[in-house]
């Protein structure tokens, strides 16, 4: 095994430039202060990404996806993980709405790209252009590509989801230099990392129910997992408009 994570394991293969991925059903929250597991969130992270990694190649955006393996496992390009947690914000919500003293929910127009150093330790504070270069962590040209494609990204998932009757809150890329230096997207997205709230309830339907113990963790995971990965219909999995 190359490495563990909070939330897979990477492996090495026979070839040098491509890796193999297993998502574990670990689950962490607050840079890890609370853990747990949540049943099944393997299979629903690797299915779900590796359908989101495939819809984003077709809209030119690239990643290190190269094919789904089973149920647990990816093979994906070697990569250099860039130390930048690129956040892009649609409504406030989490942890933008307690530093900026404004409701969850509300509409962010435009819309908010910000970097985060990427460092547990540090609670991966966010930071401007003229750190993360000062820093080291990414060019100018980088940082340029990242807002880029993270713009494409959001372009690309949030009419995605709404077919699907989920609305894309919020969520978190992160992205890696290949051995030739191309900028690709990496790690995954998946409800782990997207704030996903129905259409039509506005239930909460990814990890913010194991992180404020609103219950039903495993349902709203495969709920996701219908309607992306089986394109099912919605179904509720709880019983009123969450705004904890």
């Amino acid at each position: 095994m190359r490495y563990e994570g909070k939330a897979k394991k990477v492996f090495e293969t026979d070839d040098e430039q491509l890796y193999i991925v297993e998502y574990k059903d670990d689950a962490t929250a607050y840079n890890a202060a609370k853990r747990g597991t949540i049943q099944g969130k393997g299979v629903v992270n690797n299915a779900v990404s590796s359908v989101l990694f495939e819809l984003l190649a077709e809209h030119d955006v690239p990643t290190h996806f190269v094919e789904r393996l089973s149920e647990r496992e990816q093979l994906v390009k070697r990569v250099r993980i860039i130390p930048l947690e690129v956040i892009v914000r649609n409504r406030a919500a989490g942890s933008f709405a307690k530093r900026y003293g404004v409701d969850e929910g509300v509409d962010l127009d435009p819309i908010v790209i910000e970097w985060c150093y990427k460092n547990d330790a540090l609670g991966d504070p966010p930071l401007n252009d003229a750190t993360a270069v000062a820093l080291g962590l990414a060019t100018p040209d980088e940082l340029e590509a990242l807002f880029e494609f993270a713009s494409a990204v959001n372009d690309t998932l949030t009419p995605y989801f709404e077919e699907r009757g989920l609305e894309l809150v919020d969520f978190k890329l992160e992205f890696g230099r290949t051995a030739d230096d191309e900028v690709v997207l990496a790690d995954e997205i998946s409800p782990d990392t997207c704030r996903l709230w129905d259409l039509a309830t506005g239930e909460r339907l990814d990890k913010d129910r194991f992180r404020r113990d609103l219950g039903s963790v495993e349902e709203a995971y495969q709920e996701v997992y219908r309607r992306v990965v089986e394109g099912a219909e919605p179904a509720a999995i709880g019983s009123s408009k969450e705004q904890s």
